[in-house]
């Protein structure tokens, strides 16, 4: 008689009630074309050799491969629109389909929306955007997505995360100390960073590649003015209206994504300040609008599209041993919101 634990299968399950696997896993997922008498027959054997049915694997075998789910931060964010269709054109090309999911950049939303996916039988997950700074914020999600895995799932991130899965890499802290020292080199030296949320480790990493070209010049990111706001649009207006009000002095903005940057932007025109020759402005993806905002921005260019379809590619590639890292560079993109700093 087979052991009951781990190593227990629905095969085992099905040989000692006497029925095929098929309906074995029918009987016990409640699921039409088996009779209530095999049905109980199939349970009372689970029940006696202490079978427990892995939720992922089971799911998986409801045909799973054709569906990726792509969880997002923000689904209106050109960043990730970028990611998404990178992820859509490789999946096309391989007769998948895609759900995207929008996670609000909140840890427990995020594991639902894990678990949701999971529940619906998608064959690949892909969570794109930063992970949390925090290793507790992404423990439980970490330990879902591990089951998944074992029972068939694969699993990618775009950023730095915590899941101990394929990872593809924006490079941000190499981009931030590029911002920084573009800024630097045009002789700014009263810089304001609109830093985002707090605790993404996407904008950990960015502020410390600006830190760090700071340092290289002999200055110190304590010395100047650092806003936390909303990583969206609106965000960098409210931003910008602070840095305004407390700090007058400021020559130049670092806007930590283009979203933000653009409400950067907005605010200055509002207030008459003219960019660049007052104030300097960049921001960091090089999203497709980027060139064409008044003036266009100088920027971070990431791989977007490119970084969708690796992401997407990884997890297509039989599960390694332990988890594959892809980073994906970066270029400085300078255009007409830098300018010389005034003296």
């Amino acid at each position: 008689m087979p052991k009951p634990g781990p190593g227990l299968r629905l095969i085992d399950v099905a040989q000692r009630a006497g029925v095929s696997l098929a309906t074995a896993s029918r009987a016990l997922a409640g699921r039409d074309g088996v009779s209530e008498e095999v049905a109980n027959r199939v349970r009372q054997v689970s029940r006696e050799l202490g079978y427990v049915a892995n939720p992922f694997a089971r799911t998986l075998a409801g045909g799973a491969s054709s569906t990726v789910g792509l969880i997002v931060h923000q689904v209106d964010d050109p960043y990730f629109s970028e990611i998404a269709g990178g992820v859509i054109k490789l999946a096309d090309e391989q007769n998948l389909l895609v759900q995207i999911c929008h996670s609000g950049r909140d840890p427990a939303h995020e594991l639902r929306q894990i678990r949701n996916l999971i529940a619906q039988r998608v064959g690949i997950i892909l969570v794109a955007g930063s992970g949390y700074h925090d290793p507790h914020a992404e423990a439980e999600a970490r330990a879902v997505l591990a089951a998944y895995q074992q029972g068939g799932g694969r699993v990618a991130v775009i950023g730095r995360h915590a899941l101990g899965a394929d990872a593809v890499l924006p490079d941000n802290q190499a981009g931030g100390h590029a911002l920084a020292a573009h800024l630097l080199e045009l002789g700014h030296r009263r810089i304001a960073v609109v830093a985002g949320t707090p605790g993404l480790n996407t904008v950990i990493d960015r502020t410390a590649g600006i830190a760090a070209a700071l340092s290289d010049h002999g200055l110190s990111l304590s010395g100047m003015p650092v806003v936390h706001t909303d990583f969206v649009r609106e965000g960098g207006r409210v931003a910008t209206d602070r840095i305004l009000r407390d700090h007058p002095e400021v020559t130049a903005i670092i806007a930590l994504n283009d979203a933000m940057a653009m409400g950067v932007l907005a605010t200055l025109r509002e207030r008459g300040i003219a960019v660049p020759d007052r104030m300097s402005v960049v921001g960091f993806d090089d999203v497709s609008v980027a060139a064409d905002l008044a003036p266009s921005l100088t920027t971070i260019r990431l791989p977007m599209t490119d970084m969708g379809r690796m992401a997407l590619e990884l997890a297509l590639k039989p599960k390694a041993s332990r988890p594959r890292r892809r980073p994906t560079g970066h270029q400085l993109i300078v255009r007409d919101s830098t300018g010389p700093a005034i003296s």
